[in-house]
């Protein structure tokens, strides 16, 4: 298997909403998001598959090490060997991959976050420096930057999208022992963290965890808007993957909505084919 197979069959795999952005992109930048997607894949597929802290920490450090020895002509995995042929086209440097590893880390100390400006800076690693590149990829020239628009944008719907896994994963996380919700906004609804933790207790989803809900899809729908605001119009067209991937992430949000947040005993997904639609509407309305 090539690096190339290697990498596709991992972000096919992932069943991501991301997956169906990437298909209406030209092969070049295809290869490289595709690319740089399985790396975020393999790097998060650590702290959610390995069981044992200490084992997952030991991979990460191998991580970090690759990431080194790639950036010097090195690489060994797959998924970097796909990676670097793209990385001076589009300013991918060691840092934006090392910053989606110190993320992760984070999920390996750290359960709790105790307001929503600490919560920022993990959603900054893991959403908002993946949104830089994943926006530089999709329309930058090679070897430009972006421009500060388009980077306020990406990160802001970094962690738009960011917000909305969280709201989507509350039941799935708690079954891990992790919660994102930060700890000022349950004390502010009256939602113990304990009845998070049990996912199916007696009390159910109560007015309390309802409230704090809508809370927070409130707050992921300003950031949508704010995301949106700060795209220049004229870089709109080069940024469609990135506004697919909005229009798929927005809608999933909503459907949450409607189904009144029942999101501790379930993982509300939308099917391939809705995604794909979403996908090829947005890239049509953005031509």
């Amino acid at each position: 298997m090539t690096p190339q197979q290697y990498v596709q069959d991992k972000a096919a795999a992932s069943g991501s909403s991301f997956y169906y952005a990437f298909l209406f992109l030209p092969p070049a930048r295809r290869a490289a998001i595709t690319a740089f997607y399985a790396f975020c894949r393999e790097v998060d597929d650590v702290v959610d598959e390995v069981s044992d802290p200490g084992v997952a920490a030991t991979k990460l450090a191998w991580w970090r090490k690759e990431v080194a020895e790639a950036f010097t002509g090195q690489p060994h995995h797959p998924v970097l060997q796909a990676l670097m042929p793209h990385v001076a086209d589009y300013g991918i440097r060691a840092e934006h991959l090392n910053a989606v590893i110190d993320g992760c880390e984070m999920d390996l100390t750290q359960t709790r976050y105790l307001d929503d400006v600490a919560l920022q800076r993990y959603c900054h690693l893991v959403a908002g420096v993946v949104g830089e590149v994943a926006a530089s990829i999709f329309g930058c020239e090679p070897g430009r930057p972006l421009s500060d628009g388009t980077r306020r944008y990406a990160h802001t719907l970094g962690r738009a999208f960011q917000l909305t896994n969280i709201i989507r994963d509350v039941g799935d996380d708690a079954r891990r022992g992790r919660i994102y919700l930060p700890v000022s906004e349950l004390q502010r609804f009256d939602v113990k963290a304990h009845e998070l933790l049990q996912r199916e207790a007696p009390w159910g989803y109560s007015e309390r965890f309802t409230a704090l809900m809508k809370f927070q899809a409130e707050r992921a729908h300003r950031l949508y808007d704010e995301a949106f605001a700060a795209l220049p119009d004229d870089e709109r067209r080069a940024q469609r993957p990135g506004l697919m991937m909005a229009e798929i992430y927005r809608t999933l949000l909503r459907e949450i909505e409607t189904q009144g947040f029942q999101v501790l005993h379930q993982r509300v997904a939308l099917t391939p084919l809705r995604k794909l639609w979403l996908a090829w509407k947005t890239n049509w309305k953005e031509r």
